[in-house]
């Protein structure tokens, strides 16, 4: 059934998507994983991340914006972590710069840094929060860029 699909989309994305999960590049390799279990690191990754961030949105409504800060964004890598689980930190950094998601992939990361150097050395809420907001839409963008046909699937339901 994966090889069915990955004829009929045409598109090099979708054996990408389909090798994430088959092949032995993992960066946890040596922890002798199965494709389930890789799965479900992967699972656990993004779960603890999206915690590690809520928990930080909570420090925020108390005014802790420097903790809001190294919560949400600790929480943002700990889910980056997880495709580790997947492909592997080399295959990873290697498809980052690919051109579908060069651009989406920089500003991430620039929206990361941004986030800590507006709250540790500039100290301007706002502009936390901002970076905040721009590195979870990033984020999500580069994420889109690793499923079949997301993206133009986003642009679509798009209202603006």
């Amino acid at each position: 059934m994966d090889g069915l699909w990955n004829k009929l989309s045409g598109s090099e994305t979708a054996a990408v998507v389909d090798n994430m999960t088959t092949g032995d590049d993992s960066a946890f390799k040596f922890l002798d994983l199965t494709r389930t279990q890789r799965l479900y690191g992967f699972g656990c990754c993004l779960i603890a991340g999206f915690a590690m961030s809520l928990i930080g949105a909570i420090f925020f409504t108390l005014g802790q914006i420097t903790l809001f800060a190294l919560l949400y964004v600790i929480g943002v890598i700990c889910s980056l972590v997880g495709t580790g689980f997947l492909l592997g930190f080399k295959k990873q950094f290697k498809m980052m710069l690919d051109p579908v998601r060069i651009y989406a992939a920089g500003i991430f990361l620039l929206c990361i840094a941004l986030t800590f150097v507006f709250a540790f050395a500039i100290e301007i809420d706002v502009l936390v929060i901002v970076f905040a907001v721009a590195t979870y839409v990033s984020y999500a963008w580069y994420s889109l860029s690793y499923i079949p046909y997301a993206r133009a699937l986003a642009r679509k339901l798009w209202p603006w």
